[in-house]
């Protein structure tokens, strides 16, 4: 039966993007389509790219050394931790690494606080800073849509120390998987205030739609592409 998924009103920012479309699917039925999706997909890509695959892993073993892949723990669907796999584009002393330049940095310790991310990491290898700006250190994440873990459009996966900061919105973040895309990748990544990215997670739970999907994975080409706010 035709049925219109009604967008909720964002009571706290009116200009976050609406996804009002339409399905002809009942929600149980969308969820399995969902997931069709993700599968077909992230088989399809992985076969598709498999040499590109194996050429970034071979170019990080020879200019950067082991480990290839990093495992990093993110939250999944049900509150549930989860190794969210990415190409290695940081140097292996990382965590070390950025203590010494928060400490001897207070702007950066500032930008840290504010968004977890820095525009000037010092982390960052010459080869990982073009796999970032480039989108391909996400590529892995493929596995983890096979295995389950995340969907190919989705909330941004987020680690332990940010639920603090979604609030109550961290019930809804927690009821989806996370995915490789999402609203927060169309409209600006990192060049988005973080406190705009929560509202674009709960936005994207209140307003799914298979459609939807569709429409931020079109608009994701165009924004991997332009590399807005990647860093």
């Amino acid at each position: 039966m035709l049925r219109k998924l009604s967008a909720q009103t964002s009571s706290t920012d009116a200009s976050v993007p609406r996804l009002q479309t339409f399905t002809a699917l009942d929600p149980s039925h969308a969820l399995r389509v969902k997931r069709a999706l993700d599968l077909t997909v992230a088989v399809t890509a992985m076969v598709v790219l498999g040499v590109l695959i194996l050429m970034i892993a071979a170019a990080i073993l020879v200019m950067q050394g082991r480990p290839i892949l990093i495992r990093h723990p993110r939250i999944g669907r049900g509150g549930a931790t989860f190794p969210c796999l990415k190409f290695r584009t940081m140097v292996n002393d990382a965590d070390a690494a950025l203590s010494r330049h928060l400490a001897a940095d207070p702007a950066a310790m500032l930008e840290w606080k504010a968004t977890h991310k820095l525009r000037d990491d010092p982390r960052v290898t010459p080869l990982g800073r073009i796999l970032r700006q480039t989108s391909l250190d996400e590529l892995p994440q493929f596995i983890n849509i096979l295995r389950g873990e995340m969907s190919l459009v989705g909330p941004r996966p987020i680690v332990a120390a940010e639920i603090p900061r979604y609030g109550g919105g961290i019930v809804e973040y927690k009821s989806v998987r996370p995915g490789l895309t999402g609203l927060w990748q169309c409209s600006g990544r990192n060049d988005v205030s973080y406190e705009r990215r929560v509202l674009l997670d709960r936005e994207y739970v209140r307003t799914w739609s298979l459609a939807g999907d569709i429409r931020i994975m079109l608009k994701t080409v165009p924004a991997v592409l332009n590399s807005r706010g990647v860093y």
